[in-house]
């Protein structure tokens, strides 16, 4: 039977990636540091999908085992019959889940293993495959280092579907919005390609994470900044407000307009699929948490993320950023003690000023003309908020 190691349980990997794998007859076997969710697993060893959206339906997940990600077990797995690793962790966690990635590759070359096993990082980000291998890689010698070239594929993928917290009686259901998007890089795949549900193969993978985190990952965020500000618990609520609406849908435009002339899209084709993007936010279904979406300012706000990166791109074409500007302004205000990134972002700003937050976290230079639009937006915020 074919097997795939899920690192990460949680609801992306096991009402996403995790889910289709199975569905397409992968053995899942799902990795995580939560001792109550891989017990819960291995117990229950079954839980079912639930679509929330126009048209709702359900699936049972039956083909699953769950393993600690912390200990030799994950090792062990990745040491025998896997053919494929996904990860679902985030970004930061990546350079811990390397080193027993490393480990698992390093006992498939000390047993003379010749199987081909492929990794796919399935998270938020650009190439985040290809971070993940680099940090693998630093922990293999040389001759490992050339059995991994060999014998171990690293391909980049784009992913993007909405899994909001849930409530059920089994605490591994999930929900999960109809709609789905899995874009895999074929050039860093090893070996024949398999047939997985949910999974599209592609040949240039650059336009497609592109579009993605400057549609939907720009379009949330901001939604999520700015509801955050207004008090608002969810993006449904966010989106509601006919001021959020209507500035996140012409920030969703402009950054659109960057990516068109950037790979030279079909402008119907595109605004086609911003219109189904922005739609999905008004899911009744997805209750999905302004804080959650919002989480993680400062990595947000980095050069080649979901705020500046859109707004680079259209002003290097000249193009109108008007309301692109607000994402990274809101974002500067998002204040949530629970959330430590935004804790050292306010940090940040009540010991050493805006202008330095700014300069220090989006890497924009303050001769840059976006530097003092975004510090204008974000202070008649703070004027609005105060009011």
């Amino acid at each position: 039977m074919k097997q795939a190691i899920m690192v990460g349980a949680g609801n992306i990997g096991r009402g996403f990636i995790g889910a289709l794998l199975e569905k397409s007859g992968y053995h899942v076997i799902f990795a995580d540091v939560a001792e109550n969710l891989i017990s819960a697993i291995n117990e229950r060893k079954r839980y079912t999908v639930h679509i929330q959206d126009k048209e709702c339906a359900e699936w049972t997940v039956t083909n699953i085992s769950g393993i600690s990600s912390a200990g030799p077990e994950l090792v062990d797995a990745i040491g025998g019959d896997c053919e494929l690793i996904t990860t679902a962790v985030g970004l930061r966690i990546l350079p811990i889940v390397a080193k027993p990635i490393a480990a698992g590759i390093r006992a498939r070359k000390a047993a003379g293993s010749t199987q081909i096993l492929n990794i796919v990082a399935c998270e938020n980000a650009i190439r985040g495959t290809s971070q993940l291998r680099d940090a693998v890689y630093s922990h293999l010698n040389e001759e490992e280092l050339a059995y991994a070239k060999e014998y171990v594929g690293f391909a980049d993928c784009a992913v993007d579907r909405i899994v909001p917290k849930a409530s059920f009686e089994n605490p591994l259901d999930v929900a999960v919005e109809q709609y789905t998007e899995w874009d895999v890089e074929k050039g860093g795949w090893k070996g024949e390609l398999p047939e997985i549900q949910g999974l599209g193969w592609v040949d240039n993978l650059d336009a497609y994470l592109e579009r993605k985190l400057f549609t939907l990952n720009s379009g949330h965020a901001i939604c999520a900044y700015l509801g955050a500000l207004k008090g608002y618990k969810t993006i449904v609520e966010s989106i509601a407000d006919p001021a959020i609406h209507d500035l996140v849908h012409q920030a969703m435009w402009e950054s659109g307009e960057g990516l068109i002339k950037k790979f030279n899209f079909d402008p119907d084709a595109h605004h086609a699929y911003i219109e189904r993007i922005f739609a999905r936010f008004q899911n009744p279904f997805l209750a999905d948490e302004t804080q959650r979406v919002a989480r993680e300012p400062i990595r947000k706000l980095a050069p080649t993320d979901r705020l500046i990166k859109p707004l680079t791109t259209a002003c290097s074409y000249g193009l109108n950023v008007d309301h692109l500007i607000f994402g990274a302004a809101a974002a500067l205000h998002f204040n949530c003690p629970e959330d430590e990134q935004s804790v050292e972002l306010m940090k940040k700003l009540e010991t050493e000023g805006v202008e330095k937050a700014l300069a220090e976290y989006t890497g924009l230079k303050p001769e840059n003309a976006l530097f003092g639009r975004i510090l204008d937006v974000y202070r008649a915020l703070t004027v609005a908020k105060k009011g």
